[in-house]
């Protein structure tokens, strides 16, 4: 199956460059580009893209408030934020927004494929640089406008799931920590992001952290 993208960046020669190395792979295909915000929100909504590279500063609409529009109309699609800026103001508005991933762009081309990939698996995605010092230290500061959804209708099983999801672990780290089965963690997490009503693990994260599931780590 063939993965659609639509590349929103206000640069012509960086939707270029993007488009050159997706279009290099037989399993991906760029079917859209975006100049600003407003016009990455209406392709996605005419073309359904499996991705959305997302970048953050954008005239009209910036690439926060895309990502906002776009998971609030209910949007099958999911965005891959990529900036040039380090922030984590960035990574948490983001984040919040309903973006699946984040990424710097000077990430290798391989390495951009493959978080193109991992995103419209719903893998949770971050730069490795940003990752645990943002979760732990803005997550947990940074009020949500909106309340976590309850974990009322989690079982104890699949609340420990969602603690070890916090932790941006995959299936099989989280299948040896429960020694339980890989395909057994996949359907726990299939249960919890259901439930919870929640698009991918990105968001799942967010969730644990904000119901204080994820301890943070000592330095």
């Amino acid at each position: 199956m063939t993965l659609r993208v639509v590349v929103a960046d206000d640069q012509a020669l960086v939707r270029t460059g993007f488009r050159l190395i997706i279009d290099a792979r037989d399993d991906l295909e760029v079917v859209g580009e975006a100049s600003d915000g407003q016009e990455a929100v209406r392709l996605t909504r005419e073309l359904a893209p499996d991705v959305v590279l997302m970048d953050v500063r954008m005239p009209v609409v910036d690439g926060i408030e895309a990502t906002r529009r776009i998971a609030e109309c209910g949007s099958p699609s999911r965005v891959l934020v990529l900036t040039t800026w380090d922030v984590d103001a960035h990574v948490v508005a983001a984040l919040r927004a309903g973006a699946s991933g984040f990424l710097l762009k000077d990430i290798r081309p391989a390495e951009l494929v493959d978080a193109i990939r991992a995103t419209a698996r719903g893998d949770a995605l971050l730069a490795p640089a940003v990752l645990h010092r943002v979760l732990e230290r803005f997550l947990r500061t940074t009020p949500d406008p909106e309340p976590p959804p309850s974990l009322g209708s989690l079982s104890a099983r699949e609340r420990e799931v969602l603690a070890l999801i916090g932790q941006a672990l995959s299936n099989a780290e989280i299948a040896e920590r429960l020694d339980r089965s890989e395909a057994t963690v996949k359907n726990h997490v299939t249960a919890v992001l259901r439930k919870l009503g929640l698009r991918d693990r990105v968001q799942a994260v967010v969730v644990a952290y904000d119901h204080g599931l994820v301890r943070p780590r000592r330095p």
